[in-house]
């Protein structure tokens, strides 16, 4: 089941894709809670209440897909809790080459970094060094803490598409990252999650693939991860309690721009597309700073 955030004219939806049309959940009951955050915490993770809903909608709460504004998937996530360097090559094409990390590197984006799918993602006006990178989103569904390898998995929601546009001059001014991956609008998150059922377990073995003015960039498949989905949220849980809502980003493969010669910035007009086997693509625009 794919679910969509969405802005019904007169503020935020929740929706689920049937085909080429999305049903408006709160048309059908407008008592479900519009961010899916908090659709998740009421239903400890369980999307069958959704489906039943979706499944006895009537034709009035449907509505073209094509002529959706689109919202994040989750319109208000509690956290959003990002790897670096998890894929090998990725760790090969850059400053970290000869000190291959033995844990994850993890590092936290805030809400206003992010857009929905369709919406622009901003090239900051103090510098050129903006930088695409796909990453595969878990969602989580359920408030875990202390997780192991052999549950790690059941506390995901669903997954989504991340391109985490990455500001390289700031990223590189000190030894933390945060300044560099949270410029205003700069992180492209969508289209919609995908429930956990559709992906293979932990999300292993699909495709990922960045594409800029439909140029391949980045194509590499989520099995090279380093630290795997149920590697990972067991490391997390040991610090942070994990919330229904709460957005993991698990980090690029190899072919980021910065690693190319000349290098490669994402500029205005400029059109980035990532694109997730068994998820879809998540499409941006490029445009400066006013």
């Amino acid at each position: 089941m794919k679910i969509v955030g969405f802005d019904g004219g007169q503020g935020l939806r929740l929706g689920v894709v049937d085909g080429d049309q999305v049903i408006d959940v709160q048309a059908v009951d407008a008592k479900v809670p519009a961010n899916l955050a908090d659709y998740l915490a009421a239903s400890s993770g369980d999307f069958k209440p959704l489906a039943d809903l979706a499944k006895r909608a009537p034709a009035s709460a449907r509505r073209p897909l094509k002529d959706i504004k689109f919202g994040l998937p989750v319109a208000r996530p509690g956290k959003v809790v990002c790897l670096g360097l998890n894929y090998l090559e990725h760790v090969k094409e850059g400053a970290q080459r000869d000190n291959i990390p033995k844990f994850p590197t993890i590092f936290m984006r805030c809400n206003t970094s992010l857009v929905p799918h369709l919406s622009a993602m901003i090239r900051p006006r103090v510098t050129e060094t903006f930088d695409y990178e796909a990453e595969m989103v878990v969602v989580i569904g359920k408030r875990a803490k202390h997780l192991t390898l052999a549950n790690a998995i059941s506390c995901i929601a669903g997954y989504s598409c991340f391109n985490e546009g990455s500001v390289r001059e700031f990223q590189r001014k000190t030894t933390q990252w945060d300044m560099g991956k949270n410029f205003d609008r700069t992180g492209g998150f969508g289209p919609w999650l995908v429930t956990a059922d559709e992906l293979p377990a932990g999300g292993k073995g699909v495709k990922i693939e960045t594409r800029l003015n439909g140029q391949v960039m980045q194509s590499d498949n989520t099995d090279n991860m380093m630290f795997p989905v149920a590697e990972t949220l067991a490391y997390i849980s040991q610090g942070m309690t994990l919330e229904p809502g709460d957005v993991i980003v698990t980090g690029t493969p190899s072919g980021v721009g910065f690693a190319r010669k000349p290098p490669v910035w994402m500029k205005h007009g400029d059109v980035a597309e990532i694109e997730i086997g068994g998820i879809g693509t998540l499409r941006n625009p490029i445009e400066d700073e006013k």
